[in-house]
């Protein structure tokens, strides 16, 4: 009896248990060709989820690949498995795919890491097969250095499907109606 007990434990403990379980990849040319937009930045601010995505703004020390500004936001989901979250004056290297023109969803099974100073604790050296300076090198080397667009030509996001007053849709109404009338008059004149 107890032998059964223990097995229905870890049968359901392990059913109930969710465990990060990324494939492996390799640093090459086709793992960044994954990728829209891959960066190494620092953290300038963050925002915890809250029944929705949280965010962290990073300031592009390299863009390698794709268009951003100097500061960039990605978005996360924080109920993930495999989120680590990000904290304020973390370095990372990030590799994503673009949300909106000015941020991106941060997939956590991506190649995305951080700089961990003590090479001996770099679990995502043991895990890549390669340091954070060698990866930096790597993409260097092989995507080049990019530059971010220029903030004083960032598009105002607020206003964004702004819908027109009450007068100016009566407006709009009664500018179309005389254009339609006096387009079939004109039709009707000189087309007969």
């Amino acid at each position: 009896m107890k032998k059964l007990v223990i097995i229905l434990f870890f049968l359901l403990s392990s059913a109930i248990s969710e465990a990060c379980q990324c494939p492996l990849t390799k640093l090459g040319k086709a793992e960044c060709n994954k990728y829209e937009i891959i960066f190494r930045g620092k953290v300038k601010s963050t925002v915890t989820c809250n029944d929705k995505p949280g965010e962290a703004l990073f300031e592009i020390i390299d863009l390698y690949k794709g268009n951003a500004y100097p500061e960039f936001k990605i978005m996360f989901d924080c109920k993930d498995p495999c989120s680590v979250g990000f904290n304020v004056g973390e370095e990372w290297i990030i590799y994503s795919r673009y949300k909106q023109i000015d941020n991106a969803m941060m997939d956590w099974c991506s190649r995305s890491r951080k700089f961990i100073a003590q090479a001996k604790e770099d679990y995502y050296a043991v895990t890549y097969g390669n340091s954070y300076d060698d990866e930096v090198k790597f993409l260097m080397d092989s995507l080049g250095l990019h530059r971010t667009l220029n903030p004083d030509n960032k598009p105002n996001a607020n206003n964004r499907n702004e819908l027109p007053s009450t007068n100016q849709s009566i407006i709009i109404l009664v500018c179309s109606l005389v254009s339609i009338i006096v387009f079939f008059y004109l039709i009707n004149k000189y087309l007969k």
